[in-house]
């Protein structure tokens, strides 16, 4: 699986044969190889990629040195993308680009952080409706989740139950998009669709 790691910049529209599209604005890569594992030595194959300049005072030593191995600069987002295949020769320290990986019309899969909202109720947690009416004693449990469970028997909650909760902020995979266009210059990727996380958060492009 080829991918790259990239920033979110924000949504716009583009148009089709007269369709209106909304699309997502990536910056992504320019990507360094910092680590080639093998089955020898890691007893599992994958490329280590590492995106986003980091000041060196920011970065332990340990760090320091594994960026120095691939003669690059410290990097904020390191990224293992397992099944990694490629077209070209994996050099550790080699510099990827998206167009090395994706070209126009590909669908790819996108892994992103999603917005995190907090401690929320069922109605937009879960988009249960409440009660309906105001009326005959209701006045307060317009957004309650009404009833839990039964009684004496099970005298208890089952596992799983759609109650209020901490929402958002979970690792959310969007598949099937369509890479609409690649602008090289500016390494800007503009993917079909919704993309999740806010804007600047860290996102990876697998194809």
């Amino acid at each position: 699986m080829s991918g790259i790691i990239g920033k979110k910049i924000g949504m716009t529209t583009v148009y089709e044969n007269s369709i209106n599209i909304a699309c997502t604005v990536i910056q992504a890569g320019p990507c360094v190889i910092t680590q080639i594992k093998t089955k020898e030595k890691d007893k599992y194959e994958a490329i280590q990629l590492s995106y986003e300049e980091k000041k060196e005072k920011h970065t332990t030593k340990a760090l320091k040195g594994h960026f120095n191995k691939a003669n690059t600069t410290p990097k904020r987002k390191i990224v293992e993308f397992k099944k990694f295949k490629a077209d070209y020769p994996v050099e550790l320290g080699k510099v990827l680009k998206i167009e090395d990986i994706f070209n126009v019309k590909d669908k790819v899969k996108v892994v992103g952080t999603s917005k995190g909202k907090g401690f929320q109720g069922v109605v937009k947690r879960h988009g249960f409706s409440g009660v309906g009416g105001a009326t005959h004693g209701q006045h307060n449990r317009l957004r309650a989740p009404g009833s839990i469970g039964s009684c004496s028997f099970p005298s208890r909650v089952f596992r799983g139950m759609r109650m209020a909760g901490r929402t958002g902020n979970d690792r959310v995979k969007i598949s099937n998009l369509e890479i609409l266009k690649i602008i090289p210059e500016q390494n800007i990727l503009v993917i079909s669709g919704a993309v999740p996380g806010a804007k600047n958060s860290y996102i990876i492009i697998e194809k």
